[in-house]
């Protein structure tokens, strides 16, 4: 909050070049991001220790998961000059276990963070391989390393391995309580081994079940003429006025139309009359009819456009009551830009490419 406010008060001074401004605006947003992910730490640790987090399993490719999270690391690792690499097995198929999605990849994310934080020269891979019943992830960097007897206080709540450590990287101490966590819920276990100067390897284990027949996907591109590429017609439905103003900012170089509605009666309704549209984004928390009754409804006349839920990432229950509504897949608030284009793509230009890809092959 200190970076937030100070800065912010900065900006108000008169005379400042641009790039002063650019530095001050930088610091904000750092510090936003911060604060974000230790409210959303401390809000995931209290419903653990309330009881109110279960596992939501669902079929999970683990080379995609791998992939996902070793792309969204590379541009920071890049920035540090680290090499970062992943280790998949070379099997005949892919693999697919049952577990819950959103923890396992919470936990990987956890694991390749504090690699980044505590490692400044060398390398850091992520991986994973089969071990007899389990599935076995690592994660091994060669950052600053783990005294011996750190390694068990560093996956309590509110701890890091030294307080020195706490004034070079911030943070409030959550991230590997909640990865242990959630390790537990899954039905594996999670460790480290490490050595002083030479670096750390942090595993954790879930349990190989095998459920490869997957469900087909609720939208439907085989009756679709469009093609990847193609200006989109979008709807937001979102009822704060700055969230209406970004949604429209960054998606207008994809938008042929652009409608907006700001509460969930005038979304049904606008959805109703142009049943053309190809894309929703929905906010989950409207007053009257929210997200998940929104989509309902629209569900009911219209089941091939793609609905993208807006959710907090702190109220993480909401992404799956998301989906069980109808909605295609969800963008976690603050919205991230690079992140809302990955969504869209996944859904939309992706499922025509491939569409296409194999008509051409016939």
């Amino acid at each position: 909050m200190n970076g937030i406010l100070g800065f912010t008060e900065l900006l108000k001074a008169p005379k400042l070049t641009g790039a002063e401004q650019q530095n001050f605006i930088a610091i904000i947003e750092k510090s936003g991001a911060r604060m974000l992910n230790i409210i959303n730490d401390i809000i995931n640790i209290s419903r653990i220790e309330a009881g109110q987090i279960e596992a939501n399993a669902s079929n999970v490719n683990i080379k995609e998961q791998i992939e996902e999270v070793f792309n969204f690391f590379k541009p920071e690792a890049q920035q540090k000059n680290l090499h970062f690499s992943i280790s998949i097995p070379h099997t005949s198929k892919e693999e697919v276990i049952k577990t819950d999605k959103e923890k396992m990849y919470a936990v990987l994310t956890n694991l390749v963070k504090n690699a980044l934080k505590f490692t400044h020269s060398g390398s850091i891979e992520l991986g994973y391989k089969k071990k007899g019943d389990f599935i076995e992830f690592f994660v091994r960097d060669t950052g600053s390393g783990i005294p011996q007897e750190q390694r068990e206080v560093i996956f309590e709540r509110f701890r890091q391995c030294n307080e020195s450590l706490t004034r070079d990287c911030q943070g409030a101490g959550l991230g590997l309580a909640i990865s242990k966590a959630y390790t537990e819920i899954l039905g594996g276990k999670i460790w480290v081994e490490s050595e002083i100067g030479q670096g750390s390897t942090f595993y954790f284990t879930i349990p190989f079940v095998n459920d490869i027949e997957k469900k087909e996907k609720s939208l439907s591109v085989e009756d679709n003429n469009s093609r990847p590429g193609r200006k989109l017609k979008i709807l937001v439905v979102e009822n704060d006025e700055t969230s209406q103003l970004l949604l429209s900012v960054i998606l207008k170089p994809f938008c042929s139309s652009f409608l907006l509605s700001s509460n969930g009666e005038d979304g049904i309704e606008a959805c109703r009359k142009n049943p053309d549209i190809d894309l929703i984004f929905m906010d989950i928390n409207m007053p009257g009819i929210d997200g998940y009754e929104a989509t309902r409804q629209i569900r009911k006349f219209n089941k091939k456009v793609v609905i993208i839920a807006q959710t907090a990432y702190a109220l993480s229950g909401d992404r799956d009551k998301s989906i069980e509504a109808g909605c295609n897949d969800y963008v976690s608030k603050p919205i991230n830009r690079l992140a809302l284009i990955e969504i869209m793509k996944k859904n939309i230009f992706d499922f025509e490419f491939s569409r296409l890809r194999k008509i051409n092959s016939n």
